[in-house]
């Protein structure tokens, strides 16, 4: 009866890789599979396989930029956040820096000190300027010429 329901979750992802409450890793991480981080990642968490989940526990940091398909957030993200099918950003969740994403679910009690982006599916995330940014010099607005 309920099996054409698009909303309905995946199966619980294997993890293959674990990161402990009490190491700290420095430098990048590429990986496929699940990816689970109860400590902290100095450095960018990176995965193009589309079936691939990041899980971050409410102890675990990651400072750097995270590029997976799938994210699980409940601890902290210093950086952009790419999830081009679907992030969810659990009640302790906190990310300084923009959430680019298809699909969203956010519980009450999680933080976003940046913007929030929707992309298609697929499409490449426009980098969105930062306001803090100061202006060009010397720019001017020219009005358009009639044609």
């Amino acid at each position: 009866m309920f099996s054409g329901n698009k909303n309905k979750r995946k199966a619980a992802a294997k993890i293959d890789s674990l990161v402990g409450q009490n190491t700290e890793l420095e430098g990048n991480v590429t990986f496929s599979g699940g990816f689970h981080v109860d400590g902290k990642v100095k450095g960018s968490i990176v995965s193009r396989e589309s079936s691939s989940l990041l899980t971050l526990s409410d102890q675990g940091v990651v400072e750097g930029e995270v590029n997976v398909p799938n994210i699980v957030l409940n601890g902290t993200v210093i950086g952009d956040v790419y999830a081009s099918e679907r992030v969810e950003l659990a009640s302790n969740a906190k990310v300084v820096g923009n959430v680019y994403y298809n699909l969203i679910e956010m519980a009450m009690g999680a933080e976003v000190n940046g913007n929030l982006v929707h992309r298609a599916e697929g499409s490449a995330p426009a980098k969105v300027k930062s306001p803090s940014s100061p202006p060009v010099a010397g720019a001017k607005l020219s009005p358009k010429a009639s044609s």
